[in-house]
């Protein structure tokens, strides 16, 4: 890994809310995402980030930043972070000191950046040993970054050092059983996520229309497969949400336009897919992306491109039942990422097509009110409030 100081690093012993406090006390610069500082009572800009494709026509020229008001959801782009490829998809580290972007190209790779006062800096990447990787997650440890690689359908895993960067895969685990699905052409690996006690590593495999369980060693990194739940044929799963609860998930179906409730056993790292549930679309042309679940477990979130819209349910039976509320427009073209503030009081949608990202204030009953014009940012397909 190169650019690595282990010892500069480890010194800055921020948690999550430290790191936001610290840089809201030292914004630097108007280029760098900072949480600057505001009158007592009022409230300040926090960092957001945006993931994007560098490589297509009207893309991004790096990890795109920007800052938000957590009150009024205004979005104030502040530049980009070059040396960072196609960084479609984004996730933090639980310390919140280091920031981690897939790089989806033909030789997939993963980046890792540091979160300091003086602003993000690239710290370097390494190889995921597969093609166009899409998504990537920290284990609740910290110490392993896992990332879903979509063309050759695998999984691969990284230590993560004590200086945020990444060291040397540790390992690859392709998806070759049960068969493609109907007009796949091999396994996509879409997803992976820990379960909420830790216990678990689900990848969530579009090409397979299947999700498998594994348990991860902690010691060496390796990924041990202990069950696998298969979807309808051309299901296509994209995304899984969990429950709060952890004994319930959410699967978000790409290709049959359905959401499915799942049993989950923590115990057996076992999923039970339910029956194909309604997005809400109608009959057009609708492709499911993600879902969000609230941390109170009483409301979901499901973004549809295409439709152009969020799909809201509500929750019952303890996390077993969803049941549809309604649909929004989401106020721009192809919603490919959602996210929460961090207070979820805000909901982001990155909007691939028209090129936004349009924020929505959450109120009571889960209900979305678009906070005003969607903020223009360079095919904008993730977005990472802090």
């Amino acid at each position: 890994m190169t650019g690595e100081n282990d010892g500069q690093r480890t010194a800055d012993a921020w948690g999550r809310r430290g790191f936001i406090g610290a840089l809201a006390a030292t914004a630097v610069a108007a280029s760098v995402p900072t949480a600057s500082a505001a009158p007592p009572g009022k409230p300040y800009a926090r960092p957001l980030f945006l993931g994007t494709y560098t490589t297509k026509p009207d893309g991004g020229t790096g990890l795109g930043l920007a800052t938000y008001d957590e009150a009024t959801g205004h979005i104030t782009g502040t530049g980009a972070l070059t040396g960072v490829p196609d960084p479609s998809y984004l996730c933090l580290h639980p310390s919140g000191r280091t920031l981690y972007a897939v790089n989806e190209q033909e030789r997939g790779g993963v980046t890792a950046i540091a979160l300091s006062r003086s602003g993000p800096e690239v710290l370097g990447a390494r190889g995921t040993g597969g093609a166009g990787p899409c998504h990537l997650s920290v284990h609740p440890s910290g110490r392993w970054l896992l990332s879903a690689n979509y063309l050759s359908g695998s999984v691969a895993v990284h230590p993560v050092q004590r200086s945020g960067g990444l060291g040397e895969l540790s390992d690859v685990v392709t998806h070759s059983n049960p068969p493609p699905g109907p007009g796949q052409d091999g396994p996509h690996a879409h997803q992976i996520v820990t379960s909420p006690d830790g216990g678990h590593v689900l990848a969530v495999d579009l090409g397979n229309d299947t999700v498998y369980s594994y348990r991860l060693d902690a010691k060496r990194g390796k990924l041990t497969q202990v069950s696998y739940a298969t979807l309808r044929p051309g299901a296509g799963p994209r995304h899984l949400t969990f429950h709060p609860s952890g004994r319930f998930a959410y699967l978000a179906n790409e290709v049959d336009n359905t959401v499915v409730v799942c049993g989950y056993d923590p115990a057996s790292g076992r999923l039970a897919p339910g029956a194909p549930q309604s997005t809400g679309t109608g009959e057009g042309t609708s492709y499911p992306a993600q879902l969000l679940v609230t941390r109170e477990g009483t409301f979901a979130f499901l973004a549809n491109r295409g439709h152009n819209s969020l799909t809201r349910y509500a929750i019952e039976a303890g996390g077993a039942s969803l049941r549809l509320l309604d649909t929004v427009p989401v106020g721009g073209n192809f919603p490919r990422h959602i996210a929460f503030s961090p207070s979820q009081r805000l909901l982001f949608a990155a909007n691939q097509k028209s090129s936004s990202v349009s924020v929505f204030q959450v109120g009571r009953g889960g209900r979305l009110r678009l906070t005003g014009e969607p903020f223009t940012a360079p095919t904008a397909v993730c977005a990472l409030p802090l």
